[in-house]
């Protein structure tokens, strides 16, 4: 990375403690898993000397306990920022609380959501949930250039942002064509607002215990 270069990550919150299979949505009350902290601090680790300045996080409790654990890894603990535009999807709002296998039922309009986004009251368009984050990455290139920035969301908001910066085709297929796993990172470089290249950086691997 050239010294002119700004880099932000976009990194998918950790695996969740869900024993009953529940959307969680919004909802408080869902702490990570054992595996998810473990994802968190290895993802940590990785980034350990990337010379992170900050953590922007969704105020959800996955992605900030995600930042927590993340910061705990780094050479020098770094400001943790809530940052309200990387929230979940809102129309989890509608779906939160049931289990997955009885949403088509309790949840009719998920039908509509999944035909096409954004036509619903409560819905977000792919390229409104795209934008969210996009408009995030824009503000810290225009704060800090030239700087590392870690921002930490979730699964579709961040599918969203990956099929805007790939000019993709704004689809519920495309949303799931290639997937963020948890705790895996998009790295966006860019040459003072304009992003120049995406990559894809794999959930880590842990170590067997």
């Amino acid at each position: 990375m050239s010294p002119a270069t700004t880099q932000i990550l976009l990194m998918r919150h950790a695996d969740v403690e869900n024993p009953n299979r529940v959307l969680y949505g919004h909802l408080p009350g869902f702490p990570l898993s054992a595996l998810g902290r473990a994802q968190a601090a290895a993802a940590g680790q990785s980034l350990r000397d990337r010379g992170i300045k900050r953590i922007v996080h969704s105020p959800l409790d996955r992605a900030r306990e995600t930042a927590e654990i993340v910061n705990a890894q780094l050479a020098a603990p770094v400001p943790l920022i809530p940052e309200p535009a990387l929230r979940e999807a809102e129309f989890g709002r509608y779906l939160q609380g049931v289990p997955y296998w009885q949403i088509p039922i309790r949840r009719p309009r998920w039908l509509m959501h999944k035909l096409r986004r954004g036509t619903l009251d409560g819905d977000e368009s792919i390229e409104a949930l795209g934008r969210r984050v996009l408009g995030v990455v824009d503000r810290l290139a225009r704060e800090h250039p030239g700087e590392v920035s870690l921002c930490v969301s979730h699964a579709d908001p961040l599918q969203a942002a990956w099929v805007l910066l790939d000019g993709r085709p704004q689809t519920e297929r495309e949303m799931y064509h290639k997937q963020v796993g948890r705790a895996a990172i998009l790295e966006l470089d860019l040459n003072d607002v304009r992003v120049v290249a995406v990559r894809y950086l794999a959930t880590p691997t842990l170590a067997l215990l």
